[in-house]
């Protein structure tokens, strides 16, 4: 996959201008929305169990394309994993619109305070991919932000979330859709690689297809964006039922 990069990188060369201003098309015309409210919540149930799930990560993990957290990823999240494992869910959203992995490992991992925690969720990769993070480094920090959250939470289970389907993203011409959407399968091959390195730490490399949904649905591609680039509430349901399902075959292993 880093010989793919590297050819890719030749070949991206004459086509970066075409790039930079379709770039700043896109931009410009994509509106921006807010980050969803409420980052943190609670799904009660009867019982004495109970289980803590923190979530890091960019743009997609701070809800943006919902008003409230509880419509968003991590909410949903939350009533799925509720529902297996029997337990009251607590849940708490660290994210930040824009932030690569080396910015949330600078900025944010510091600032989580040192409770018990039973799973890490995080959601990664379209902004490494659009800053054109080579994947040698994207997987050293990835080592380093699991190493980093060990350091604090011990052995906590950690489950990266799939890489975002770029390639599927209406908002953005083709060849943005091609080179960037490719970079971002090589980013997902490559945290395969840090999954494998620790125990309990788990990459969910099934990649999204929006054309399943769409089949299953009979929706049209527009139903699961909220501004042709973020997910939808509906899209934000879809993804977050099926992560749970594989956290909860992790755990359980």
């Amino acid at each position: 996959m880093r010989l793919l990069y590297f050819f890719g990188s030749i070949i991206i060369v004459p086509f970066l201008p075409f790039l930079y201003f379709q770039g700043k098309r896109v931009r410009a015309s994509t509106p921006r929305l807010p980050e969803a409210e409420g980052n943190k919540g609670m799904v009660k149930l009867e019982g004495d169990q109970e289980f803590r799930v923190i979530f890091l990560g960019e743009s997609s993990i701070a809800g943006v394309g919902v008003n409230h957290h509880e419509e968003g990823f991590a909410g949903v999240f939350a009533k799925e994993l509720a529902e297996k494992t029997k337990a009251t869910i607590h849940w708490e959203v660290y994210a930040k619109s824009g932030y690569t992995l080396k910015k949330i490992r600078e900025s944010i991992v510091p600032v989580i305070p040192d409770n018990k925690v039973d799973l890490i969720v995080i959601g990664l990769g379209a902004n490494d991919a659009f800053t054109l993070n080579n994947p040698w480094s994207w997987q050293k920090q990835s080592e380093y932000l699991v190493t980093d959250l060990r350091s604090k939470f011990e052995d906590v289970p950690i489950v990266f979330a799939n890489m975002p389907p770029i390639k599927d993203f209406p908002a953005f011409p083709f060849l943005i859709r091609v080179f960037i959407g490719n970079l971002v399968d090589i980013l997902g091959n490559e945290l395969l690689t840090t999954a494998s390195k620790f125990n309990g730490v788990h990459y969910n490399d099934k990649k999204i297809r929006l054309r399943d949904w769409r089949t299953r649905m009979n929706l049209n591609a527009e139903d699961f964006f909220s501004d042709g680039v973020h997910p939808s509430k509906l899209t934000y349901g879809l993804w977050a039922s099926e992560l749970s399902s594989f956290a909860w075959e992790k755990l359980r292993d």
